[in-house]
């Protein structure tokens, strides 16, 4: 006789970076080393403000519940990306976003393709959802063959790719983009751009011609909010469509009310926004030479993050080694990437840190 068990949806699940609960140096999980936009903070004294005080007293309409259609957030989107706002759809971090996807456009029989390192969520929603999928090696250097996406053999379900890619740091140019496009009209091609603000080329201009083109983006890291959780996708009216039945069809009310409107405030803030990009790029590439002078080998990266081996240290000796000494960086024991560290950038005071770290560390075991 069975029990309950038996009829457990069992998955092996995507194991998140590590989040320690004390002061570090945290290069583990591609956070923004800067705080939020100032108009975020603004939000938050008014939401506690005191109505004797002469101030709204927002955090009252908490008793409500949140606007189901996100429409604050959405007509901010709107207007700085210059897409109609029935193009837009919002989620609890791109995360969500990107589960909606798998759940919405793969529901077919012939397999999705995406490479075999990449976002280490996408096997795991394959599997959750029980969609076919086929992982398609990156080439020697860690890059995506464009060929592999234009002549796959057989029907396929649909293509998921980041764009830069994770954890490898290498951004694919939009005309290679436009040749997968090409090649698979009949199925939803989704591009992840988690990490396009830090120097990759988005493919959002080629929208206007390809309406089986998704195109998910987050505010977890250039726009410093990894912890309010926001992510949107963008495409046409059609695929938005299909994207909110099944939303609605899930939980409506995904998103509160503190969230719409901090989500809000920071996009319109693109001045702030932009110029933290362009300090964590400045960082990116001034401390680039740095490690390479202590004997890493890097990535070219157009993210906020290196992908990086050393020519003589073993990648999980380095890791363990800078976690004794609460610089926490990425590695996985996985094929392939197992001699690999993901470095997220941090502030330059950070990145002295992390420095002077390496040398004590290579000093003792190079």
């Amino acid at each position: 006789m069975g029990t309950w068990r038996d009829n457990v949806r069992r998955v092996t699940p995507y194991v998140p970076g590590e989040q320690p609960q004390r002061p570090v140096i945290k290069l583990n999980t591609n956070e923004n080393p800067y705080p939020p936009s100032p108009a975020v903070l603004a939000i938050l004294r008014e939401m506690s403000g005191k109505p004797e005080a002469g101030n709204r007293c927002e955090a009252a309409n908490l008793r409500k519940y949140p606007d189901a259609e996100v429409t604050e957030l959405v007509n901010a989107i709107s207007e700085v990306y210059g897409f109609d706002p029935a193009q837009i759809f919002v989620g609890v971090g791109s995360d969500d976003v990107l589960g909606m996807v798998f759940l919405t456009f793969f529901n077919g029989n012939a397999p999705i393709l995406f490479p075999d390192v990449t976002y280490s969520f996408y096997d795991v929603w394959a599997e959750l959802y029980r969609i076919p999928y086929r992982q398609i090696p990156l080439d020697e250097n860690f890059r995506i063959r464009t060929e592999d996406y234009v002549n796959h053999d057989g029907p396929i379900g649909g293509i998921i790719l980041a764009n830069p890619n994770a954890p490898t740091s290498v951004s694919l140019p939009l005309s290679e983009i436009r040749k997968i496009l090409d090649a698979n009209r009949d199925v939803a091609v989704v591009i992840d751009e988690a990490y396009v603000d830090f120097g990759g080329e988005s493919v959002l201009p080629l929208l206007a011609e390809y309406d089986n083109l998704l195109v998910v983006q987050t505010y977890s890291k250039s726009r410093s909010l990894a912890g309010s959780r926001i992510g949107f996708a963008i495409g046409s009216a059609e695929m938005i469509k299909a994207l909110s039945d099944i939303k609605y069809s899930y939980n409506s009310y995904t998103m509160d009310s503190l969230t719409i409107r901090i989500g809000a405030a920071s996009m319109r803030d693109t001045d702030y926004w932009k110029a933290t990009c362009a300090k964590i790029i400045a960082t990116r590439e001034a401390y680039r030479p740095k490690l390479e002078e202590l004997g890493f080998t890097i990535l070219p990266s157009s993210t906020n993050f290196y992908f990086a081996t050393h020519k003589s240290v073993p990648a999980e000796t380095i890791f363990t080694e800078l976690k004794k000494r609460d610089i926490f960086v990425r590695f996985w024991n996985k094929p392939r990437i197992n001699n690999h560290l993901r470095i997220t950038i941090g502030t330059d005071a950070e990145m002295d840190a992390l420095v002077a770290a390496l040398k004590e560390i290579l000093a003792a075991f190079g």
